[in-house]
């Protein structure tokens, strides 16, 4: 006789077996002729051009924590809103309830609007605008001819 975690262990067994042999069919079933274009990167349709490590702004990162942060806020508050507003559950505490409740929400939502403030006062929110850098070119072609052409197609 098996035990619960035993009929457990089994259906995990089985699922992976199950992938393996999904897999291992679709491999056997499926047409192998790789070209070129398959071969290549996909980039939105477009062609990818340059070097994939770029570097980014660890602002993006600051700002996806940011976000996080407060999406899982509001999954947190919406399971206590529900509960909090059972008037059942409200009327048969004396209103005790409903008073715990009610500070619970406000001290989540004070603590977070606490870490929001610190990270809008040591400058994690503001956005360092990069100088544009105009690149220079090197030709024989003089800079009036350049400006000749940009006023006459500027039009």
């Amino acid at each position: 006789m098996l035990s619960d975690f035993g009929i457990i262990l089994l259906f995990i067994l089985a699922a992976f077996a199950f992938i393996a042999i999904v897999l291992f069919a679709a491999r056997l079933l499926r047409p192998d002729r790789p070209n070129i274009e398959k071969n290549s990167t996909y980039e939105s349709g477009e062609e990818p051009v340059g070097n994939a490590n770029v570097q980014f702004n660890i602002r993006y990162y600051v700002v996806a924590l940011v976000f996080v942060l407060f999406d899982v806020e509001l999954v947190f508050l919406f399971p206590w809103a529900t509960v909090f507003g059972q008037a059942q559950l409200i009327k048969s505490t004396n209103g005790l309830w409903g008073w715990f409740a009610l500070t619970e929400a406000i001290l989540f939502v004070v603590i977070l609007a606490l870490g929001l403030a610190y990270v809008w006062a040591k400058g994690y929110l503001d956005w360092v605008k990069p100088t544009p850098k105009i690149p220079t070119v090197e030709t024989k072609v003089p800079r009036q001819l350049y400006q000749q052409v940009n006023e006459r197609y500027k039009h």
